[in-house]
């Protein structure tokens, strides 16, 4: 695990587009640290072996933290830019932080457009978000909502009133169609 971590690192470093990752890449990381620390809890501290897997542990727990913090700045400049990801590119955790993010430049072009126009917008506290229907084209995961409600996992043909929000990503995606009230 620790070669995919540093590839992965590696890859983060020397590129300003995000790089693939397994779905559960952060899941098996997770499992490998714990396993270090199980292993160097039953070790002689004093042997070669606890300082090598010390080391290896403080490597890898570095190489994590800068491994997080490229890929989330990454995720926020591109939904600055409202550049729509590609959720392959994603693991299931990025998905969710992704899915709050994106509502984010919606809604400060909406505010811009308002002023533009002479309006003041109103910025209530507790805003209501709207909802619609729609229907799903793909399977997709579980999502957290721009309400922080999770919403699915939804299977092809399947039908759920989502935040307004979410829903326009999905269908910029492909994912997702409105459906029509007659």
């Amino acid at each position: 695990m620790y070669n995919d971590l540093y590839t992965a690192w590696k890859q983060e470093l020397g590129n300003e587009e995000l790089g693939k990752l397994p779905s559960d890449f952060y899941t098996k990381i997770a499992e490998y640290l714990k396993k270090l620390r199980e292993e160097d809890r039953m070790l002689d501290k004093r042997t070669t072996k606890a300082t090598l897997l010390k080391k290896e542990e403080k490597n890898a727990k570095r190489m994590l933290r800068e491994l997080v913090q490229i890929r989330y700045k990454k995720l926020v400049v591109n939904s600055a830019k409202g550049k729509i990801i590609s959720t392959g590119f994603l693991t299931a955790e990025e998905e969710r932080i992704y899915a709050g993010l994106m509502p984010l430049p919606e809604a400060c072009k909406n505010f811009l457009k308002n002023l533009i126009h002479g309006r003041v917008p109103k910025m209530d506290v507790k805003q209501e978000r709207r909802r619609a229907v729609f229907r799903f084209l793909k399977d997709i995961p579980a999502i957290v909502g721009a309400d922080m409600k999770v919403y699915g996992p939804f299977k092809t043909e399947d039908i759920a009133a989502l935040p307004i929000e979410n829903a326009k990503i999905l269908m910029r995606q492909g994912l997702a169609e409105k459906v029509e009230a007659d």
